[in-house]
């Protein structure tokens, strides 16, 4: 299970690095290795000697190779990753430094360097559901409204920004076609994208082609579901076959993959119909891509906030009848409050990524982001499944029945969250509306933890996943390179520290750990939605949320993804502007059903749904 050092001839006892399989011959090998190293700290043991038959290969004995270094090189060291060594363990690491450590970085650096294809994934892989707790629901089941969705509206307008239930009801019972809905949806995109610039690529011919078939199967009785024929827009992101993805990132905007990504292509086989290809904030971090920046539609003066921007800005100004994003750390949760849309970010392993842009291979989710709740449980229907092409994709059962009572759902919530910042009136108003739909309220709490240190996993695996991109300069290509974007943070990264990245995957479970307790006491959580503990607690332990508007706030400035910038400061609001406010509903693993029905008792209570934004 070792390997050779960089460029060696020398015969393989001397070269090869191997664990000892022997607890007591581990202590003794690196004892004996200790001592030769103090005797004489300039020379690897064994490194100019055949080693005798019989004896065990040894850490330290191959050649030394990578540059110099010296015990200076260890005291800057130690300022970044926090630890300080004494002057003799300075000392004797930095003689030994070339034997024992540098040939470790051969895979990327020696003449033997390997490629990691794209698609190779880390040997290991999170599992969010911890040893002993059973995976729920139990059953299959997606039960729908039955409300009439009342007569086809005269104006095209109303028609876009009807809902996916309402424009499936009408598709089926033939008020609407498929195509007539495209070409709305074609035009408004046409009309309104120089204005939020969410749109990569439209796909009109593509697009017209399947909305035709879609029209053609149902008249002649082939109706597939409520997805047959509604028009979608993509996070481009996902692969599309002979359609650009291209990241939203500058090295990438001639990328034209030669498949489909397993979600496009479910969504094709539910008779869906690709409208574009939406703009993301560049590899997946916030809202600035090649093209500029994506608007929010409620206000023009802000962005619409990232990295699924464009599925946020488009899905709220009705240019599609819903959207695919995806969500790292708060990429589907973060347009959705922002534009006032219902996010939909379903539980880690649900949804297959396979043919999806990797940012992080435990943090990774796709999700619907739609205009009501019970829209974007159709989309979740027809995307779920495990692949063979995800190795973290599971079989699971999706339970969700829209007519289903919330009486007696216990719904947790943290007091002290409630009374301060990011939570508003809003918020506060949710809590009350839970009593009122007949769900109880329940007080929990969490331990106060440093849970932003789990970032160094998301920064580590984001830096491994773009390291060719890293190391190749091709960063400088990205239109964005402040502190806080992807360029300064990857190359950052390539100095976090290996022991620490496995004491944050312990510290992972030991939240993971914390969250089943949590769950053991309430069924759902109701949380503000920009709660940074509990935004990064559910990423990590990969719980869905359900993030959907509840009323409007008024703000006095315009708000950023980024850090404050006193070069550019944000537009200022006199008279303060309306814009709308979501709350997030957080469920137990695999139990999106639930946290659905109960939000769509409290979108009926809310009744904010439907407002437009102004202009659109």
């Amino acid at each position: 299970m070792g390997k050779g050092g960089q460029g060696v001839s020398e015969p393989v006892t001397q070269s090869r690095r191997r664990f000892f399989k022997a607890a007591s011959l581990s202590l003794v090998g690196a004892a004996a290795l200790r001592s030769q190293a103090q005797q004489n700290p300039s020379q690897p043991a064994n490194s100019s000697q055949q080693a005798p038959p019989g004896s065990p290969p040894a850490f330290g004995t191959g050649p030394q190779v990578g540059p110099e270094v010296s015990p200076a090189t260890f005291i800057e060291a130690e300022k970044l990753v926090q630890v300080q060594l004494t002057e003799s363990e300075r000392g004797v690491a930095a003689s030994s430094w070339r034997a024992d450590m540098a040939s470790l970085y051969e895979r990327r650096t020696g003449p033997r360097k390997v490629a990691l294809e794209p698609t190779l994934s880390p040997a290991t892989t999170w599992n969010p559901m911890l040893p002993g707790i059973k995976m729920v629901p139990q059953r299959d089941r997606s039960i729908h409204s039955k409300s009439d969705p009342g007569p086809l509206p005269s104006k095209d307008e109303d028609i876009a920004f009807a809902s996916v239930s309402q424009l499936s009801h009408w598709i089926e019972q033939r008020k609407l076609t498929s195509e007539r809905l495209t070409n709305i949806y074609l035009q408004r995109l046409e009309r309104f994208d120089p204005t939020l610039h969410c749109v990569i690529t439209l796909t009109r011919e593509h697009a017209l082609k399947q909305a035709k078939q879609a029209d053609a199967e149902i008249k002649a009785g082939k109706y597939r579901g409520p997805l047959h024929g509604i028009p979608y827009g993509a996070k481009d992101l996902l692969d599309t076959a002979n359609i650009p993805t291209t990241f939203g990132a500058e090295p990438y905007r001639n990328r034209v993959p030669a498949e489909d990504a397993v979600v496009i292509r479910r969504l094709t086989e539910a008779g869906a119909v690709l409208v574009a290809k939406l703009s993301l904030g560049a590899l997946a971090l916030n809202d600035i891509w090649f093209g500029g920046q994506t608007m929010n539609p409620w206000l023009l003066e802000e962005g619409s906030s990232g990295s699924s921007a464009g599925p946020g800005a488009a899905t709220a100004a009705g240019l599609v009848a819903f959207a695919m994003g995806s969500e790292t750390g708060g990429s589907i949760i973060g347009p959705s409050m922002r534009c006032g849309l219902t996010g939909l970010r379903p539980t880690y392993g649900r949804v297959p990524r396979t043919g999806a842009m990797t940012l992080c291979w435990s943090l990774d989710k796709l999700g619907p982001m739609a205009r009501h709740v019970e829209d974007a449980m159709l989309v979740l229907h027809a995307i779920s499944g495990p692949d063979a092409g995800d190795l973290a994709s599971v079989p699971s059962k999706l339970d969700f029945d829209a007519n289903a009572s919330v009486s007696g759902l216990r719904v947790g919530y943290i007091s002290r969250w409630m009374k301060e910042n990011p939570a508003t009136e809003v918020d506060r108003a949710a809590l009350e509306s839970v009593k009122k739909v007949g769900m109880q309220p329940v007080e929990i709490s969490i331990p106060d933890w440093p849970y932003d240190s789990l970032d160094v996993i998301l920064f580590a695996e984001a830096a491994a996943a773009f390291e060719d991109l890293t190391l190749s300069g091709d960063l400088n290509q990205l239109k964005v390179q402040v502190p806080d974007a992807w360029p300064n943070i990857f190359r950052q990264s390539r100095f976090l520290s290996a022991v620490d990245f496995v004491q944050c995957d312990r510290f992972r479970r030991k939240v993971a750990e914390e969250m089943a307790r949590v769950f053991s006491q309430v069924d759902l959580l109701l949380v503000p939605s920009l709660r940074d503990e509990m935004l990064t607690i559910t990423n990590f332990t990969g719980h869905p949320s359900l993030t959907f508007r509840a009323g409007f706030i008024e703000v006095s400035e315009a708000r950023s993804d980024w850090a404050p910038d006193p070069k550019h400061p944000l537009p200022k609001f006199n008279p303060h502007r309306r814009v709308p406010h979501g709350v997030t509903l957080i469920g137990r693993l695999f139990d999106e059903g639930t946290i659905a029905r109960a939000g769509m008792a409290l979108e009926r209570e809310f009744n904010v749904a439907s407002e437009r934004p102004p202009g659109f």
